[in-house]
């Protein structure tokens, strides 16, 4: 069922609003992180089966939503069934949930390393694993105790309008902030993963104030600081979305300049990413030395110059 559907069938079996909750996958999906659902339940202490609604009448109103007059379980207590209930189907929607959960409270991370007295925590992220040009760019970022900016988030969620202003606004409020560039050479000889590493490294190197401890977006690093690493940090993590942002911005106006240098590959718009376009401006063009030959598209194209040489 659709969230448009669940209503419907509420209205139609017209159940006192003030008297009855939803639960269960339909609480999900009117919380919009579910898309359909073939079960309905509304919570009460005794059960009635109704057009194949599993119906329970509310007694309590604690942890719920209000949602078109209905009463629906916040995804904080669903997501606490789930976990109970210990179902091997439910561990996509379970991290789904928690992801939602996280992303309602940004600083909990913070929140956490500063009740153990850690001052300077070092968000780190970077931008440009994928893209067939230039370097891949990192950012450590050291927020304030009173960093206030409504709306950031993962830079890759921005629009550039947005991103641009974060940028700047993280910069004036940042007590520290460092910049790691690793180039398209250094990417070659020792793959994109060991780049970015160096390229974290080298951000949190250049704050000129050390980090006492440092989040990640799901990269470990060897360094002599405490690192924990967060699966979708950027997202969970105020200090990484910050980190993103500054990331993005400085590798973008980066491809922006080679655009001016070679408009035919249009890095104004796919910053290095295999368009379309940047694949038929390789076959027409060739390559740049900014290019990475270790990557696919750029190495299946020597290797088809190397072949015509062979047979010319």
């Amino acid at each position: 069922m659709t969230k448009k559907e669940i209503f419907e069938k509420l209205e139609e079996i017209k159940l006192d609003k003030n008297e009855y909750k939803i639960v269960g996958d339909a609480s999900i999906v009117c919380h919009g992180l579910l898309k359909n659902t073939d079960v309905i339940e509304i919570e009460t202490k005794i059960p009635f089966q109704q057009d194949g609604f599993i119906c329970y009448k509310k007694d309590y109103l604690e942890e719920t939503d209000q949602i078109k007059g209905y009463f629906f379980e916040t995804i904080k207590k669903c997501l606490q069934k789930k976990k109970n209930a210990n179902n091997i189907n439910d561990k996509s929607i379970i991290k789904k949930m928690e992801l939602y959960l996280d992303c309602q409270d940004t600083y909990q991370y913070e929140r956490a390393l500063k009740e153990e007295g850690i001052t300077y925590i070092g968000g780190v992220d970077e931008v440009g694993r994928g893209p067939l040009v230039g370097p891949v760019v990192a950012a450590c970022c050291i927020l304030p105790e009173t960093f206030d900016l409504e709306g950031l988030t993962d830079s890759k969620k921005l629009s550039e309008k947005k991103r641009d202003y974060f940028y700047e606004e993280i910069k004036k409020q940042a007590v520290s902030y460092g910049i790691g560039i690793v180039d398209e050479k250094r990417i070659d000889e020792i793959n994109i993963y060991e780049a970015t590493k160096e390229a974290m490294i080298e951000a949190i190197n250049n704050c000129h104030i050390k980090p006492q401890h440092v989040l990640t977006d799901a990269m470990k690093l060897d360094i002599d600081i405490p690192v924990t690493p967060i699966i979708k940090g950027d997202l969970r993590s105020i200090t990484i979305s910050a980190a993103s942002v500054l990331a993005k911005v400085t590798r973008d106006r980066m491809l922006m300049k080679l655009d001016e240098k070679y408009p035919m590959y249009d890095f104004k718009h796919n910053v290095g990413y295999p368009t379309k376009k940047h694949l038929e401006a390789i076959e027409k063009y060739g390559i740049i030395k900014e290019h990475r030959r270790s990557y696919g598209p750029v190495k299946k194209y020597l290797e088809n110059c190397q072949g015509k040489k062979k047979e010319d």
